[in-house]
Formats: structure tokens, sequence, C-alpha cells
């Protein structure tokens, strides 16, 4: 199950903390354990009329955590496994995003639908992309594995595996990946 992959890399983080203490203290965690539990009902072949009562009790609660957080993850995002948040609050993905593996993101984070007519779309966000403080990446783009989206920076373009993007809008200033900060 993914949530166990979050708890993991929550651990890793931390310096080994136990288990009840990160989700006593972790706001992230928090998001992340009431998305994982709503997308898997999501996800299920539930009777319908279960399925979408569970559905609306799932609503409630990430509208809970959203108020007590500042963090909004849609049940129907595709989030891979290991998520970190890094920070809490101010955290805005759209319902429709697809997020890889191994994906760490800071507070102040957008991550939504940008264009109009044809060009109207959301992200896809590749493996092991870091997301810094504030950024904002908007548009039907992709952001390729290995990437770094710098604090304050715009993306509306795709971006090519590897790459560091810094600023608004967002420019590759180099290639070095995000191995140093996943």
């Amino acid at each position: 199950m993914s949530l166990k992959s979050d708890f993991i890399k929550y651990k890793k983080y931390s310096g080994n903390k136990s288990t009840l203490v990160l989700l006593l203290t972790q706001q992230g965690l928090w998001a992340l354990t009431v998305y994982r539990i709503s997308n898997k009902i999501f996800k299920s072949s539930l009777l319908k009329p279960i399925k979408l009562v569970l559905l609306g009790l799932a609503i409630i609660y990430q509208k809970w955590i959203e108020i007590i957080t500042g963090i909004s993850i849609p049940y129907s995002v595709s989030i891979g496994k290991r998520f970190y948040i890094g920070h809490f609050g101010n955290i805005i993905i759209n319902s429709n995003v697809k997020i890889g593996d191994d994906c760490n993101i800071s507070q102040g984070v957008t991550i939504g639908v940008s264009g109009r007519g044809d060009k109207r779309g959301v992200p896809t966000i590749g493996n092991n992309v870091y997301i810094g403080v504030n950024a904002v990446i908007a548009g039907p783009i992709i952001i390729g594995d290995n990437c770094v989206i710098a604090a304050n920076s715009l993306v509306t373009k795709s971006i090519a595996r590897n790459a560091v993007v810094v600023g608004v809008p967002g420019k590759i200033v180099n290639y070095n990946s995000s191995k140093d900060y996943i």
C-alpha cells in the first residue's frame, strides 16, 4: 500500500521517529493518510450506493484536513509511492493531476489547471521531482523525472528530465537533477 511507503519516507526524513509521533506531529502525513484512504475508496469496485456514501464521508474528512492544515489533495488525484510534504500549509493540487513516485513538495505549492480551450489542462509530474516553496506548476505540461522546481518558480511549459528550473517564468538553469533533494 502506498500509505506504508509514505510512512517509511517520513520515518527516514525524521530520524526514524515512531509512527505514533509522526501521526501526531506531521500535518502532511495527516493529509496523505486521508487522501490514500479516500483514493482507495474512489478506485474500488464497491457497489455504487456504498461507494457514494463512503466518498461523501471522504469529502467531509478531506475538507476538514484542508481547513486545519491548508493542504488540499482531492481523492481523484493520482499520487505515486513515497510522497512527502515537507511543511504544511497552502498546498493545492488539482483533482486531475498525476504525480509520480518519490516526489517531495514544500509549503505554498500549487499544481493546477491553466489555459483555454484545447490548451486547458493540468500537469503530469514525473518521478523523483522536488518542488520548492511557493512554486506554481500549471497547464497541460509534463515535468520530467528527477527535476527540481525551485522556490517561487512559475512553470507553464514542459520540462525535460533532470532539469533544475528557477524563476518566473521558469527557466532551466542546469541539468543537475534532484538527486540531492530527494
